[in-house]
């Protein structure tokens, strides 16, 4: 985000230093437009300050409401991980935790993970006009899932079509439900759904078409 300040000294020089004591940032960070040079006056009657406009690249101020919660939320779970931010576009930012024991911020099959980036979105989105989806990972939890669950989706599927019969997977969220759904999509002879409730809700790998269009994935999750 794009902001500028004006500031005035004696000189330039001192009217961007100042400006740079004031926002904390280095020279190479801002770019300086002279709005007014210096005027020196006569025996420093009518002299006037030069007046600078500095411009600087400001961090949105949803991303520091991100980072400050999840490294507060870290913190009173007990770890010194902390929160990396990366803004992907104006909706929706990567959260990366970076420390020691990870594992426990994952949990079992990424729970933890999951609540904390549950609490996090409402959090930053209660109460504000923008909404931002905000993913959290560590230690490429999500992709190395990501990876396991189409694997296992299309093991499965091969099963089923060998022995012509449905098979029910172990209970899942519907995040990696939709990673089930979506593998099999396109594999002739095998439908997918879901049962059950959450948080035992389960997919359901079938041979053929699925009986009830109505839990059939592409219509209801």
């Amino acid at each position: 985000m794009k902001k500028s300040i004006e500031a005035t000294g004696k000189t330039e020089e001192e009217a961007i230093s100042a400006a740079l004591a004031l926002l904390g940032l280095e020279r190479d960070e801002i770019s300086v437009e002279l709005l007014e040079r210096s005027k020196p006056g006569f025996l420093g009657i009518g002299a006037s300050p030069a007046r600078i406009r500095v411009s600087y690249e400001a961090e949105d101020d949803s991303v520091s409401r991100t980072r400050d919660f999840v490294n507060g939320l870290l913190k009173r779970m007990g770890s010194s991980a902390v929160s990396e931010v990366t803004v992907v576009d104006d909706s929706n930012y990567n959260v990366n935790l970076k420390g020691e024991g990870l594992g426990s911020l994952i949990g079992r099959r990424g729970e933890t993970l999951d609540a904390i980036q549950h609490i996090t979105n409402y959090a930053v989105n209660r109460g504000s006009s923008k909404h931002i989806r905000i993913n959290i990972d560590a230690e490429d939890y999500r992709s190395k899932r990501e990876e396991a669950l189409g694997a296992l989706a299309h093991k499965t599927a091969a099963k089923v079509l060998k022995y012509r019969r449905n098979m029910t997977l172990e209970p899942m969220n519907s995040y990696e439900r939709h990673i089930i759904h979506t593998a099999l999509q396109d594999v002739d002879g095998i439908s997918t759904y879901s049962v059950g409730t959450e948080p035992n809700r389960k997919v359901v790998i079938a041979y053929g078409k699925a009986k009830s269009p109505r839990q059939d994935f592409r219509k209801r999750k």
